[in-house]
């Protein structure tokens, strides 16, 4: 069963900040911070920025034993300030040519779902299964409930992702690859949609 996270420990944030951080080392929208040993350390503490501002967003749903985690966002009800904080803290922790090189190829991609980000719809922010419990079905488990999600408030729900492997595993969940975007740095980011038929 897959629940909103809410309430937890410092330990219990920093263990989801870790996992979440390790899983998206080797992932390639960090492409231009180096091999993925030389990008660890920058990884992990950008990763940890952001698992905050999902969390503190209540954004963050996990399943019984926290060993799979989903970020969930309703595009018309975006909280600005946990965003903000995670700017500034961003500027503050991160170095800023790491910054600079990851803006500019979010600035590239940046338009490769506008398809469907005009209208309401809900955003999967990232999703992320504990390297040790793989293929166990959570990362299924997961999808299946923002698919839930989707089908029960009647928004599209929009995947987008570096990695060609988990676009084919969303494409395998029932989700169309609408778009692909080929950044100068030779990364693809791949949106794919689901919506109830």
């Amino acid at each position: 069963m897959i629940t909103k996270i809410e309430n937890i420990s410092d330990e219990q944030l920093d263990m989801i900040r870790k996992t979440v951080g390790e899983a998206f080392v080797t992932n390639e929208l960090f492409h231009n911070w180096g091999s993925p040993d030389e990008r660890r350390e920058d990884v992990l503490t950008y990763m940890a920025l952001y698992v905050d501002y999902v969390y503190q967003s209540g954004e963050l749903y996990a399943n019984e034993d926290m060993t799979g985690f989903i970020g969930l966002e309703d595009s018309g009800n975006k909280p600005v300030m946990p965003q903000l904080r995670m700017l500034c803290r961003m500027f503050t922790k991160v170095k800023f040519s790491k910054i600079k090189s990851l803006l500019s190829f979010v600035k590239q991609i940046s338009n490769s779902n506008e398809k469907y980000v005009k209208n309401r719809h809900i955003d999967a922010l990232m999703v992320c299964v504990n390297k040790d419990n793989q293929g166990k079905g959570i990362a299924t488990e997961l999808i299946n409930f923002a698919k839930e999600m989707s089908d029960s408030s009647g928004l599209p729900l929009l995947f987008d992702t570096d990695m060609e492997e988990y676009a084919k595993m969303y494409q395998h969940f029932g989700c169309e690859l609408y778009n692909t975007v080929t950044a100068d740095n030779g990364v693809t980011r791949y949106s794919l949609c689901y919506k109830q038929e």
